[in-house]
């Protein structure tokens, strides 16, 4: 069963009984906050995380994300949410400080 575990949100960890969905999908079916300024079609990087496990878990970057990389503006443990595809297993994760929201409590 995938699952993924946001660190800094208090090991939050989210359970699928579906794979092949995107990272993002997961996030906020759980109803947890998560920002996306361009509605999740990969312009802009507000929904970056920060992959500390499981990167092998995900589906192979996308051209945006390479896009991005190229530009210096995703680090190599850094990936989109919104074109990251959890296909298997498990994916332990955390907001990267810049993308987190002022409302919510995060933990370190």
């Amino acid at each position: 069963m995938p699952r993924i575990v946001i660190q800094n949100l208090g090991n939050l960890s989210i359970d699928s009984a579906h794979a092949d969905r995107k990272v993002i999908e997961l996030i906020h079916e759980n109803g947890t906050d998560w920002m996306h300024a361009c509605g999740k079609k990969g312009r802009c990087t507000t929904c970056k995380m920060i992959v500390l496990q499981g990167m092998e878990n995900l589906s192979p970057e996308t051209g945006p994300e390479l896009a991005y990389r190229q530009q210096g503006r995703l680090r190599t443990d850094e990936r989109l949410s919104c074109q990251s595809v959890l296909l298997q297993g498990e994916l332990l994760i955390r907001v990267a400080k810049i993308n987190q929201f002022p409302h919510i409590a995060y933990t370190e």
